[in-house]
């Protein structure tokens, strides 16, 4: 019997389908109706959520996508739909985040005459993805797509886009799909060098003051177990990356705090105090080292990894380990001794409290004043018992968010690292409580960041989203507000913000809403916006002039940490 024809739209989505997909953020547009036709006919297999804005998709599938483990999946049209796109791409490379972007473009014998909304997609999302491929034909669709899963999916993660054609959308095809699981000279998971496992395992076990810092590479391992066993077994301390944030649950006894320009002292000073460090799944940015030249000199480093290009990029390693986390942690566990480091753990300590007495206390328990951005986010934590997913926009309120948000859970932090892009939040917000339905949603905002995508309550709306949403609102931008005032002597130019009634804005979306301004009224806020059933918008109108403290000046060592108020 010969096989039916289908379009290849058609083609498209049951390729989609077959790869696991079940919810696309999209944006229709005339190049691309022909799929969003097809889509009408699969609404029961795939859940289509209409964003208000396309770089919203994108910010959308890649918060679906670092909650659920799956790869995130866009739908737009060409022209401005697709150049809307690139913004989320380049953050989703940043943060190793699997993604397929897929945009409509003009019929192919129209390619090239500057036809209306056609532009260049290969060429401008090439330098910012795993790969880019324009489809002409409808034959190629289900390769094209089982390929571009299979690519941002394996190794280290992170976006692909397809750049479809009109007339292979409408073309007719013998249809079959095959799972692409090999491409040549592309290598996801390298081969594991045994005898750099043993040296690894040699100079932990030989080491006096051994401490690990953990990436994002152990949460997009499935590591998380593989890492606690290894650092209890040799009772070897160990701080977090922002990404790596919740690959530890916030109790663990080894877990020290977060690194970097706005770390835990302990962890930073630890870093250039340490015999032996071993760096797994991480990159050495810039933000976790500060001064390259004065940066771990003293230690023996070992680093795990998946991507060979980012061992030894910026900083010199002993010893290599490349391989997927899952599998090279538990061959090193296997070698380390059962050991005891009492003296060296208990050096964290005095950090600690140095720390907690000029920094932490002053943020959590003010005596007096305006609401401090550390405290709401501190009691929205403990209101859902440390159990609910933090996502955080870019700016004061995502490193007040990263500091002081507990977890239980591991991928419970969702939030821009690499690009730090603005605007990330709202959407990423919704694209997490897709992707953990049945989790909380705790998405903290500045004011200037809730409005570079504010139109996405549109969307929460429409979907009836249980999103809860906190705008530490100061009435400035804020992150450079405080370079201004630190290292630009008070000079704030531009950053003043007047802001709408956010209540206001809430309501006109159908949104429950709520505006706080005194500490005596906070618990009874956050009980009521938890309480609610459906998305809530809380305005935490916060002190002017919050510090984000402690703070590694940029490009100074580590150890140099800002811990009062100038």
């Amino acid at each position: 019997m010969e096989k039916q024809k289908i379009t290849g739209s058609e083609a498209l989505l049951k390729t989609l389908i077959a790869e696991g997909v079940d919810t696309i953020f999209g944006y229709p547009g005339g190049q691309a109706i022909p799929i969003y036709d097809s889509l009408y006919d699969y609404r029961d297999q795939l859940k289509h959520v209409l964003v208000r804005h396309e770089q919203g998709a994108t910010h959308a599938a890649q918060g679906y996508a670092r909650v659920s483990g799956k790869v995130g999946v866009t739908l737009v049209t060409s022209g401005p739909g697709a150049t809307n796109t690139i913004t989320g791409i380049a953050d989703a490379l940043m943060d190793s985040t699997p993604m397929v972007v897929i945009a409509g473009q003009v019929p192919s014998p129209l390619l090239g005459t500057d036809a209306f909304q056609e532009v260049d997609v290969i060429g401008i999302a090439q330098p910012i993805t795993k790969w880019a491929y324009q489809i002409r034909r409808p034959e190629e669709i289900a390769w094209a797509v089982s390929r571009a899963f299979y690519i941002a999916s394996t190794g280290r993660p992170g976006p692909v886009v397809l750049d479809l054609a009109k007339d292979a959308q409408v073309g007719l095809v013998d249809y079959e799909y095959k799972k692409v699981d090999f491409v040549r000279s592309y290598q996801p998971e390298p081969e594991i060098n045994r005898d750099r496992i043993k040296t690894a395992a040699a100079l932990i076990n030989s080491a006096k003051k051994p401490f690990c810092l953990v990436g994002q590479g152990v949460l997009l391992g499935g590591a998380e177990e593989e890492l606690k066993a290894f650092l209890l077994k040799n009772d070897i301390p160990a701080g977090s990356t922002v990404l790596g944030l919740s690959a530890m649950p916030s109790d663990f006894p080894l877990n020290k705090g977060m690194l970097g320009m706005h770390g835990n002292v302990g962890p930073n000073r630890k870093t250039n105090e340490c015999d032996v460090l071993i760096a797994i799944g991480m990159r050495f940015d810039d933000r976790v080292t500060g001064d390259l030249n004065t940066y771990a000199k003293q230690a023996k480093i070992i680093h795990l990894d998946i991507d060979n290009s980012e061992i030894g990029k910026n900083v010199p390693v002993d010893v290599k380990v490349l391989g997927n986390a899952k599998h090279t942690i538990p061959m090193i566990t296997e070698l380390l001794e059962e050991r005891k480091r009492p003296e060296w753990n208990a050096e964290f300590e005095p950090d600690a409290r140095e720390e907690y007495e000029k920094v932490i206390e002053k943020e959590l328990s003010p005596a007096s004043g305006q609401l401090k951005m550390g405290e709401v986010v501190r009691k929205v934590s403990e209101a859902t018992g440390n159990d609910a997913i933090l996502v955080t926009d870019v700016g004061q309120n995502q490193m007040m968010g990263v500091r002081y948000f507990k977890y239980k859970q591991t991928r419970s932090v969702v939030t821009s690292g690499g690009l730090g892009t603005m605007g990330f939040g709202l959407p990423a917000a919704m694209g997490a409580k897709f992707g953990a339905p049945d989790r909380t949603v705790c998405f903290f905002t500045g004011d200037g960041g809730m409005q570079m995508t504010i139109q996405e309550l549109g969307t929460i709306m429409q979907e009836k989203l249980d999103v809860k949403i906190i705008i530490l609102n100061n009435n400035f931008l804020g992150m450079v507000r405080q370079w201004q005032e630190l290292f630009f002597h008070e000079r704030y130019s531009n950053t003043t913000m007047e802001n709408p009634d956010f209540v206001a804005i809430a309501k006109a979306y159908g949104i429950a809403s709520r505006a706080v301004d005194k500490r005596e009224e906070l618990d009874e806020a956050i009980a009521e916006m938890l309480a609610h059933d459906g998305a809530y918008v809380l305005v935490a109108n916060v002190e002017t002039c919050g510090m984000v403290l402690p703070m590694v000046p940029a490009g100074a060592s580590v150890t140099n940490m800002i811990l009062g108020d100038k």
